[in-house]
């Protein structure tokens, strides 16, 4: 008998397969290197489209949780190592300290409402009202950073109020209050057309993506996902042990 996902709950039903996913991952009933079932057979299996199962299985492998072999099968993949970060970085310090200029343009500043990710990332229920903005920073006249960020409206009320051409968002947030807490990830990504072309790439190619979430008074007050073409920019650290 099947073990259909339960439709009365909120929650989409491709993270519900995501959920189960994971969840047998993390108990070890799926161990790095197993053939996860079939598309059909998860189909079959939780009672869910197929559709369905291609987006969780699209985004599991997006995250690095599972890997996909063409023809082959989907398998559980080997954590992606974790190293820690021992800085903030400020895009438009390190320009200028560079000794080139700075520019940003600004491809949207909105407000939206949040999808399951989002809400999953600020501990908020979905359709949480959020502040975005898309920012493309230049050094000199090269594109060196996407800088996508979305933010409480209770933590910076007036933050889609300001100009970003000469107003820097970092500076901005930090001046209402220094975070508490940070989380950053980093990952390789390979950018679809429409990050290429606002990073003017000519062709796909390896990019380094910073995924950060901050922490004012216990609550997640910014996300932001900051990417830059692999071979214009490097991250790095110095640290005593």
């Amino acid at each position: 008998m099947p073990q259909t996902m339960d439709k009365a709950k909120t929650v989409a039903r491709y993270e519900q397969v995501k959920a189960f996913i994971i969840e047998r991952i993390d108990c070890g009933e799926w161990e790095v290197g197993h053939r996860l079932p079939s598309e059909h057979e998860l189909v079959e299996k939780l009672g869910v489209s197929r559709m369905t199962i291609h987006r969780a299985l699209r985004e599991l492998t997006a995250d690095g949780i599972v890997r996909r072999a063409q023809g082959v099968g989907t398998f559980v993949a080997q954590p992606a190592k974790h190293v820690e970060l021992l800085e903030i970085r400020d895009i438009v310090d390190d320009i200028v300290a560079s000794g080139h200029q700075h520019r940003a343009e600004v491809i949207a500043a909105e407000t939206i409402r949040a999808d399951s990710d989002l809400a999953i990332a600020f501990e908020q229920r979905a359709s949480t009202r959020l502040f975005r903005t898309l920012i493309v920073h230049y050094e000199d006249d090269l594109p060196l950073q996407l800088e996508e960020r979305f933010v409480s409206p209770q933590f910076a009320p007036d933050y889609l109020e300001q100009d970003f051409t000469t107003t820097n968002p970092h500076r901005h947030l930090y001046g209402i209050a220094g975070p508490e807490e940070i989380e950053h990830v980093v990952f390789a990504v390979t950018p679809p057309p429409d990050i290429c072309s606002l990073l003017q790439l000519k062709k796909p190619e390896a990019c380094l993506q910073l995924v950060r979430r901050t922490w004012v008074e216990g609550r997640v007050v910014m996300k932001g996902i900051f990417t830059y073409s692999g071979n214009r920019y490097s991250f790095g650290g110095r640290y005593r042990a």
